[in-house]
């Protein structure tokens, strides 16, 4: 059976993600973010270190199986290193209740994608307080 790839034309983006939601991704990361990999995480991976295509835009990768994680990169740490987690809308609020953050509601207009930019930009002010 031949994958069908998403079409950003004909279908629905299954996640928020854009290159500048990930860019502002990497920036959490850089700013120490803490994160373990684990099932049920959405990552980016700038370098195309993953070899099988993505069904995401922009590879980015579902983490279903950790050992197949484990197996392509090496370890935990491995992944930790070489891949950026991308937080849900449910994660990034989480992060906010740890961090102390109340984020104002987002106007009904807004999109998904630039709610979650609001809350990662949030967030990444205040690893920067830290």
């Amino acid at each position: 059976m031949q994958p069908v790839p998403f079409d950003p034309e004909t279908d629905l983006a299954p996640l928020p993600f854009d290159a500048e939601l990930c860019e502002l991704a990497r920036a959490l990361k850089q700013r120490g973010l803490p994160w373990r990999p684990h099932v049920g995480c959405f990552v980016w991976d700038p370098d195309q270190c993953i070899k099988p295509a993505s069904p995401f835009p922009l590879q980015i990768y579902f983490i279903l199986s950790l050992p197949r994680f484990i197996e392509i990169f090496g370890s935990i740490d491995a992944i930790t290193e070489k891949v950026i987690w991308l937080p849900t809308w449910h994660q990034a609020r989480l992060l906010c209740q740890r961090y102390g953050i109340n984020p104002a509601p987002t106007p009904p207009a807004a999109s998904p994608t630039e709610e979650l930019k609001t809350l990662f930009r949030l967030i990444g002010d205040a690893l920067s307080d830290r």
